[in-house]
């Protein structure tokens, strides 16, 4: 697969083919690309689990699908995708979703303070293709089924509550989910070839049962201003909630979706294309496409997204060459890590713990191709604070 270029908030123009990986935020035009140049350095060989990291950085394998995690009873679950961290008293917990048809669902890990595996258990169960989703601001997972008239699910990391479908976000090919606590919504990709993003707003923030679903509205051009507009059926049948609003804006394929600083970053995996809101301003750019390929960047197959207390950015490589890619808050792209013999996977879940000392993913299919080969890791190391 090609490497790509990716420029963070920068302007596309006529000089796009000689944009670099270095990234300008908000520039016009961005430096040629640097690989190899963050913030930790150059990756070392691959360790015993196969993973290829910056010195100082050490990893180990959490759970395999299909075997009991190591200190419990339950059985890991198969195809792992989305999933984030939450706290837990001392400890906290790492939820992932299961991305099969049927039986799908979403599984928890639990760690105390030291991160010795405590604990690990069912979380949601008997639905779809649970593909990626988000957390919200109040400590719940939405978990999000990847097909045709899919559902939102709100989940309890803790396994307490039971899950609760939440219709009124809507039913189509769900794939991941942002919360924005300054603007009380809940943005949301869909996986569709000629898909939209859209955005919760609820009656009540913190409750997500009744609310307005939206879809932004804007011009066919790579960059511009964007509206919301109400999508009148959310339920999607008989018309999909796609093709329900005059000019809401085409996206191909939505994957990871990611909110900071009142910018949402969400990816687009059937143009390898990386998009930009900047909400406070109201307007949206192009800020990776595949035609903006310059020597060996080193970002290939964008999907999931995630970030860090630093403000750098971790992207996940849906193939390529199984890398998790860093961009720091200077705009400079590296790859983080590297998975090794396994090519076709897919790296999934990169969620960092509550005190950002260690990072989760997972290989969704690990050496073995197959849904149930998927391997969860974790990374340990000098992150930056």
């Amino acid at each position: 697969m090609e490497r790509r270029t990716f420029l963070r908030g920068a302007v596309v123009g006529s000089s796009a083919a000689a944009f670099g990986g270095t990234l300008m935020r908000g520039a016009v035009y961005a430096a040629p690309a640097q690989p190899g140049t963050g913030p930790y350095g150059a990756l070392l060989a691959p360790d015993a689990n196969g993973i290829a990291l910056p010195g100082g950085f050490t990893s180990r394998v959490i759970a395999r699908s299909g075997r009991t995690v190591a200190g419990t009873s339950y059985t890991w679950h198969s195809a792992p995708d989305g999933g984030a961290c939450f706290a837990d008293g001392t400890g906290w917990i790492y939820v992932s979703n299961s991305e099969v048809d049927p039986g799908g669902g979403a599984s928890a890990v639990r760690f105390d303070s030291s991160g010795n595996v405590t604990g690990a258990y069912r979380i949601l169960s008997g639905t779809r293709q649970n593909c990626a989703g988000g957390r919200t601001p109040w400590d719940s997972w939405l978990s999000c089924e990847e097909v045709s008239l899919g559902h939102v699910y709100e989940t309890d990391p803790r396994g307490v509550a039971a899950a609760v479908r939440r219709a009124a976000m809507g039913r189509f090919k769900h794939e991941a989910a942002a919360a924005d606590p300054v603007r009380k919504v809940v943005y949301l990709t869909e996986d569709e070839t000629n898909g939209c993003f859209y955005r919760f707003v609820p009656a009540t923030w913190g409750d997500l049962s009744d609310g307005t679903l939206q879809v932004l509205v804007a011009g066919t051009a790579a960059s511009g201003s964007f509206t919301w507009a109400n999508v009148p059926d959310p339920d999607g049948s008989p018309t999909a909630t796609r093709s329900q609003v005059s000019g809401a804006k085409r996206f191909n394929g939505g994957e990871g979706c990611h909110y900071a600083d009142d910018t949402v970053w969400f990816t687009t995996k059937g143009d390898n294309r990386v998009w930009r809101l900047d909400l406070a301003a109201g307007t949206y750019a192009l800020a990776y496409d595949d035609s903006l390929v310059s020597g060996s960047a080193p970002l290939t197959g964008v999907d999931n997204i995630t970030g860090s207390s630093s403000g750098d950015l971790y992207v996940a490589e849906d193939g390529g060459n199984m890398e998790i890619c860093l961009i720091t808050p200077a705009d400079v792209v590296s790859p983080f890590l590297r998975v090794s013999g396994q090519s076709g996977s897919e790296i999934t879940g990169p969620a960092f713990s509550p005190d950002g000392t260690r990072l989760y993913f997972s290989s969704q299919r690990g050496t073995s191709g197959s849904s149930s080969g998927g391997i969860t890791y974790e990374v340990r190391g000098p992150f930056r604070s």
